[in-house]
């Protein structure tokens, strides 16, 4: 059988993604510990800093019975410029799964195309698979309909938003993207996503307009890791898109806010927005553990 990796959303079949959310929601209530993977060695490949992601895979891992490597790109040969594709095959010698958190897509690409292990995707410049996964978790969690609520996506057309797009595609519901004229997702990966899924994605430029009646309002941070020379463009780019009390008005009353975190208060999302009554971050956060351990078992499974 060959391996399976997670790349990007469109690695999985729905029904996948259904086994693996149903899953995660069923241990997550159980609170479950399992031995299922005693002697199974997970290694975190990392050229970005993480707090949740790290950590969540890590508990995860351990969860299932398994163990867990942290390796930064210094602790490696990579840093002296050895070939991915010689640290993927040697680390297929020694662990079972790879956590790969890097810039360039390609790079997680080339690493699974050598590799004899699963590789999943924990972030790159392009995707950020794992983390979607685990905000539709909360949105089913919170009781919110998937097929039938308005989701609206507020911010930078970044990489979350992207897997937001995939997930869309391949799952089969509509998503409002809001983003400033000059900052939407890849058009390229819009197009492929209705061609091939006939997905239903609306760009929007106002966000008053986007926000009318959401159930479901997802926002990210403005500068991501890399951009940080473009923090004063950035800025007044998005003057106006940040989700306060008085746009967060705009939406249904029982809207729930999501964000990946970590958040900076007063640029994409205000303090009280934040630590108000709608914003499910922390629930959001816990689920990283909960989905990363279904995710894990799945691809485990697979071999």
């Amino acid at each position: 059988m060959s391996v399976r990796h997670f790349i990007r959303i469109w690695d999985l079949s729905k029904g996948e993604i259904e086994v693996i959310l149903s899953r995660a929601l069923e241990w997550k209530r159980a609170r479950k510990y399992l031995n299922k993977w005693e002697g199974k060695i997970l290694a975190l490949i990392f050229e970005k800093a993480s707090t949740r992601t790290r950590i969540s895979f890590e508990t995860a891992m351990l969860r299932l019975g398994g163990n867990s490597l942290f390796l930064s790109k210094e602790d490696l040969q990579l840093a002296r410029g050895e070939p991915l594709k010689d640290t993927a095959r040697v680390l297929s010698r020694y662990v079972n799964v790879v956590v790969l958190r890097t810039y360039a897509q390609e790079t997680i690409e080339e690493f699974a195309k050598f590799s004899t292990i699963p590789v999943i995707n924990g972030l790159s410049n392009q995707f950020h698979p794992c983390q979607v996964l685990s905000d539709i978790m909360t949105i089913i969690e919170k009781g919110k309909d998937l097929y039938r609520d308005k989701i609206v996506w507020i911010g930078d057309g970044n990489n979350v938003a992207q897997s937001w797009i995939e997930a869309s595609a391949i799952l089969g519901f509509p998503l409002t993207i809001c983003c400033p004229k000059g900052f939407e997702p890849s058009k390229d990966l819009i197009k492929e996503a209705k061609e091939r899924f006939g997905a239903q994605i609306e760009i929007n430029h106002d966000p008053q307009t986007a926000l009318k009646e959401a159930q479901v309002i997802n926002t990210d941070v403005w500068i991501s890791m890399g951009q940080e020379l473009e923090t004063e463009k950035r800025r007044r780019a998005f003057k106006g898109y940040t989700l306060d009390t008085k746009l967060l008005s705009y939406a249904h009353p029982s809207a729930i806010v999501l964000h990946c975190l970590p958040a900076h208060r007063g640029e994409e999302i205000s303090e009280e927005v934040l630590e108000g009554p709608q914003a499910v971050v922390w629930d959001q956060a816990e689920n990283k553990m909960w989905l990363h351990m279904a995710l894990l078992d799945f691809l485990l499974e697979q071999r």
